[in-house]
């Protein structure tokens, strides 16, 4: 795997694809920087070597130009993370950006207007990254959160750099955590799967069934495996037409030996509604009316029993509604088992959506071992797919 450490940037042009799709409050301000500040490493190596950094990136899902969807917005708030002043062309290819890096200096920081102000860019259109490639002495891809895509930028470009692309810092952390958990991980290895669906987390169970030691199940999708035990589940989400399935994922993990740990407790309400009335009962008791919406305290002292036994562990989706204040607690429990294994030496990486929100919002970014920036690339890498975006950069 060659990485940013394999080169050195002294004179060099570094044309390098971040993810800076960060969220815009409507005064055009960045609300949550995460996403520069895990690309600051690489642009600082670039740097320091004396080398410049010309940065590309799109933002959001513009159709043609939109002002809203420019990256003329973040310009400052990169620069305050980066330390260093940053210029800004109006345009990603074409003579206006060819000038503007041709006028960079070493130790200097351009950003490209949206790359996808051209449809060009997510058709994957080789005349657009050639273009895009003659911005640049050495390609360098650390955007994870789009490596699942085949876009100009991400894997297309790769082919005009046969010896000279590799990987950024964040995106070769990406590759090593997923690796540890799917082959490499210490054992024993415990996934916790939430979230509302089976049918989302399907491929993914199927994929890490021969991986992994035990596998927690949270969230909506324990009701459909509740009910295809028989249990009663009240009013609770369930996947009808996916029981089946749910008790051919049980049979397969015992064929494996892995252990299957599902809620036996709930919080059950008589109404999606944070101020609804409450009780904890067993999981397969709900009565009519009545729906799960987080995990009772029998389960949290479960599950935290198997996550402080563990030596490796992913976390993929919430355990409850934890957007609700009253449905929370069994989410920050699991964070606290998490976080404990963590400062015990375990590994744990946290990825996808919801559970990445749910680290973020309750204060354990820094208690766990990483918090994955890719939400779809990170699920498809945990189904076992290959990312274009990563395959480009390791064939030569």
């Amino acid at each position: 795997m060659k990485t940013i450490d394999d080169f050195n940037f002294e004179n060099k042009k570094a044309l390098i694809r971040v993810d800076f799709n960060v969220p815009l409050n409507e005064n055009f301000e960045v609300t949550d920087d995460t996403r520069i500040q895990a690309a600051k490493p690489t642009i600082i190596k670039v740097l320091e070597d004396g080398g410049s950094a010309i940065l590309m990136s799109h933002l959001g899902r513009p159709k043609g130009v939109q002002d809203e969807f420019s990256l003329r917005h973040i310009v400052e708030k990169v620069a305050d993370i980066l330390g260093v002043q940053v210029k800004y062309v109006a345009n990603c290819v074409g003579q206006e950006a060819e000038d503007a890096v041709a006028a960079l200096n070493s130790g200097e920081v351009l950003l490209l207007e949206n790359l996808r102000f051209h449809p060009n860019e997510t058709s994957g259109d080789t005349g657009f990254a050639e273009q895009l490639s003659k911005l640049g002495d050495i390609y360098i891809n650390d955007a994870f959160g789009t490596a699942h895509r085949a876009h100009a930028s991400t894997t297309i470009i790769a082919q005009f750099f046969p010896e000279r692309k590799c990987f950024g810092n964040l995106l070769a952390k990406e590759i090593e955590s997923i690796d540890k958990v799917l082959r490499s991980g210490e054992k024993p290895v415990t996934a916790v799967l939430g979230g509302s669906k089976v049918s989302s987390k399907i491929t993914i169970i199927e994929n890490i069934l021969d991986k992994i030691d035990h596998l927690i199940i949270g969230g909506g999708m324990t009701y459909t495996f509740i009910k295809a035990l028989g249990g009663q589940i009240g009013d609770s989400i369930c996947e009808d037409d996916k029981q089946e399935l749910a008790l051919e994922i049980l049979r397969k993990a015992k064929e494996k030996g892995v252990e299957i740990h599902l809620p036996v407790d709930v919080l059950g309400a008589d109404a999606f509604d944070n101020n609804a009335n409450t009780k904890v009962v067993a999981v397969n008791t709900i009565p009519d009316g009545w729906q799960g919406l987080d995990v009772g305290p029998e389960t949290m002292k479960v599950f935290h029993d198997v996550i402080l036994k563990s030596k490796t562990i992913l976390w993929n989706g919430p355990l409850g509604v934890f957007e609700m204040e009253n449905f929370a607690k069994g989410t920050i429990a699991l964070g606290h088992s998490i976080a404990e294994a963590t400062a015990n030496g375990a590994f744990s990486l946290v990825g996808g959506g919801d559970s990445v929100a749910a680290v973020k919002q309750f204060g354990f970014g820094t208690k766990v071992s990483y918090v994955s920036t890719g939400g779809g690339a990170m699920l498809e890498s945990l189904e076992g797919k290959t990312l274009p975006g990563i395959a480009a950069i390791e064939n030569k």
